[in-house]
């Protein structure tokens, strides 16, 4: 059965760092697009990055840029979300999910399956 399950949350001060983790198993995750997604309470959730399976390419929302660093480790069957000059304002609940296809979305929509999530607080 298809699975992804997250490690790496936490609290940190801002302009700190912290890495997410994303790995999979029932299927190659470098088979599909792996997102990354975020909420916080009261809001929808909202794309942050994603990887390609077709040719690696990577894509980010526009305030993440610069910031977040979106991998993937082929042999751990694991994806990864570096997160660095983090902001109050990125505090929420991070999801890794997986598309329905090959290719990056940044649609809830058209991610069939999800981890279970982590917390990420940014705090001073």
């Amino acid at each position: 059965q298809l699975q992804l399950v997250q490690s790496g949350g936490g609290r940190v001060q801002p302009g700190g760092s912290l890495r997410l983790s994303c790995a999979a198993s029932g299927f190659n995750l470098d088979d599909y697009a792996i997102g990354w997604f975020r909420q916080a309470p009261g809001k929808e959730r909202e794309g942050v990055s994603c990887i390609s399976s077709s040719d690696g390419g990577t894509y980010y929302a526009d305030s993440m840029k610069g910031r977040f660093t979106i991998s993937r480790n082929n042999a751990k069957n694991t994806v990864y979300l570096q997160m660095n000059s983090l902001k109050p304002e990125d505090t929420g609940v991070y999801y890794c999910g997986k598309t329905e296809y090959y290719y990056c979305s940044g649609h809830v929509f058209e991610y069939d399956y999800w981890g279970q999530g982590t917390q990420v607080t940014v705090s001073s």
